[in-house]
């Protein structure tokens, strides 16, 4: 029986070791619901009343307040006023979940409903490594850190600005970026929204990518604003919405509320206002094209009331990752929020605690779509390599916690006592041996040999060892195959692109 017993688990070990990384999480733990039905009714009440009563701007695009006024708003100059239950109403037609496709459609990725998404860090103008320090991001930053997303399996998406390529003219780096994103990964990424004509290029390389009868049927790219708080949607946000969801691909929309800056100081009133600002742009999204996927986001903040320096992993922030994921799922719609924040200047310990308990909280709450989930320091202004790598090892920890545990016979683990006797040990039993490989997570830079074994090694820290881990992938890294037809008509399109235009560097 033993020796049976041995074989199954030595099959079944084969089996588990060649399962190849998912390309998104399944969430099999139920969600951590923190508040109850009548603080989120009076939460979805204070949103309405805004929209009713107080109203959002929307500035700079005429065409934005046309679409209002014909769908039934009360539009006054540029306020605009939603009757109760309006945005709530339009907002049905969006998806409850939907894919993403990447080019490699191994790599294609569900968003919304009981799926989760780690997208690299969003935005920095700075990068900063063990070696070379803080510096502005290049082009050759931006190149290297697409192929580590790529190369990290617990990073699903490589988002679009991971840092600002500032060596390249601002009005043509969004070329160079795309195609970056789209030649040396496979992975699914975001598109640029800073003005129409980038969001427009965006769609066109995405058409160029994939395939124009395969894009009018799919989502293959997405656009990521932020409104302007308080109560301003600008037309960065709305012409990207027209943009993208105009051409059936997702849109993201996140208020970025400092509380007690560009929100109420109080908690619970930020919450209902970034709900009423990102319930607004999901009902205009619905009024471009019904049906067309949107990511309800929200990014909240504390702040030093004394310094005016924002907070990250504080409990303020922490407790609205847990209560937005409540509302975005009463309202239908997939959520993007938090990711691994925080004020650190280098990935220390303040990183890590604050990472820590703004990743916790972002898992548990139930978002479906995670920017900044790896490589984000210094409150966004820096993308960190190393930071990268050691957010990325966290990120495959939280998904397997997100998997729950498995309780089927391998599991429940009756054969594990076929060859272990009491006051024994299961170290070499058949079923520990055939399920050492995946019965733990195992960290890729931290360390737990003895401490002389770690002196003996050098007495190298996490950043140290993260610091060789990226340099080691760089250099293994292979660039996924593409379509070298494809590829020359890309390189076409930026070249010709270029040519019409010249340099700005603001």
């Amino acid at each position: 029986m033993r020796d049976s017993s041995r074989r199954r688990n030595r099959g079944e070990r084969a089996q588990r070791a060649v399962q190849p990384a998912p390309p998104y999480i399944t969430r099999k733990i139920p969600y951590f619901e923190y508040m109850n039905e009548e603080g989120l009714v009076r939460i979805e009440e204070q949103a309405d009343w805004i929209l009713q009563e107080i109203g959002l701007e929307f500035r700079e695009d005429p065409e934005a307040l046309r679409i209002w006024k014909e769908a039934g708003a009360d539009v006054k100059d540029t306020r605009v006023r939603l009757p109760k239950g309006m945005a709530r109403e339009l907002s049905k037609t969006a998806p409850h979940s939907f894919t993403q496709c990447a080019r490699n459609p191994a790599r294609s990725v569900k968003i919304g409903g009981d799926y989760a998404v780690f997208a690299a860090v969003y935005g920095p103008p700075f990068v900063r490594d063990l070696e070379k320090g803080r510096r502005y991001g290049s082009m050759e930053d931006f190149e290297k850190l697409i192929k580590l997303a790529y190369m990290l399996d617990s990073i699903h998406h490589t988002g679009f600005v991971i840092c600002e390529p500032c060596d390249v003219p601002v009005n043509k780096r969004h070329l160079d970026m795309l195609y970056t994103h789209m030649r040396w990964s496979d992975k699914p990424h975001l598109g640029a929204i800073v003005e129409k004509v980038r969001a427009e290029d965006s769609v066109a390389m995405a058409r160029i990518l994939h395939g124009s009868d395969f894009v009018d049927q799919n989502c293959v790219i997405m656009g990521n604003v932020n409104t302007n708080s308080p109560l301003l949607v600008d037309k960065v946000v709305t012409e990207a919405i027209r943009t993208y969801s105009g051409a059936g691909q997702g849109m993201i929309v996140a208020p970025f509320i400092l509380g007690g800056a560009m929100g109420p100081v109080t908690t619970a009133a930020s919450i209902a206002q970034a709900l009423a600002e990102a319930m607004i742009c999901c009902a205009f999204s619905q009024l471009v094209k019904p049906g067309s996927p949107f990511v309800l986001g929200n990014f909240l903040s504390s702040m030093s009331l004394r310094s005016g320096a924002p907070t990250f992993g504080m409990p303020e922030p922490v407790a609205s990752n847990y209560i937005i994921g409540q509302l975005a799922r009463r309202l239908g719609v997939p959520l993007r929020s938090g990711g691994s924040l925080t004020a650190a200047k280098t990935s220390d310990a303040q990183a890590a605690a604050e990472s820590a308990d703004s990743m916790h909280s972002t898992v548990m709450g139930g978002a479906n779509f995670v920017l900044h989930s790896a490589g984000w320091l210094e409150g966004g202004l820096a993308t960190g390599y190393e930071k990268l790598i050691i957010d990325a090892d966290r990120l495959g920890a939280y998904q397997k916690l997100l998997g729950g545990v498995d309780v089927d016979d391998n599991s429940i683990g009756r054969m594990a006592y076929d060859d272990v006797e009491p006051a024994g040990h299961f170290l070499g039993s058949a079923h520990t041996m055939a399920n050492y490989e995946t019965a733990f997570y195992e960290s890729s830079v931290g360390d737990h040999n003895s401490c002389e074994q770690w002196e003996e090694d050098g007495s190298k820290d996490t950043e140290r060892r993260a610091y060789e881990r990226w340099n080691k992938l760089l250099k293994e890294y292979e660039a996924p195959p593409l379509d070298e037809a494809i590829d020359e008509e890309l390189k076409a399109f930026v070249a010709k692109k270029k040519e019409g235009m010249d340099d700005a560097w603001y």
